[in-house]
């Protein structure tokens, strides 16, 4: 039997899951100006799959790479989020109320 695709699709699955919690804290320690590091990764990972010779590692690098392109749209919506009350705002300040001179306690 080959269990290669029940082990991509499992950990496909925890990769995803993994990445909702990592957006949120990002978004609420960084704001969304830490999108650059995301693409870095995401390009590095997923060039780096194409080197790797074993299918599950390199599936597993190419779907990290791109939920870390996805984690950027999200990063972007998480800020909408915290924005209508959904998530908790930064009491030290976002990258939005910096811009607008306003403070935060």
């Amino acid at each position: 039997m080959n269990y290669t695709g029940i082990v991509i699709g499992l950990a496909s699955f925890i990769i995803i899951g993994v990445f909702h919690p990592i957006v949120i804290k990002s978004e609420y320690h960084f704001g969304k100006k830490i999108w650059p590091v995301f693409l870095a990764l995401g390009v590095v990972l997923c060039a780096a799959s194409v080197f790797i010779g074993n299918a599950i590692f390199s599936s597993l690098f190419a779907v990290t790479g791109f939920a870390l392109f996805w984690s950027i749209r999200e990063l972007f919506e998480q800020e909408a989020r915290v924005k209508k009350g959904w998530f908790p705002a930064n009491p030290k300040g976002s990258d939005k109320a910096k811009e607008d001179g306003e403070d935060r306690l």
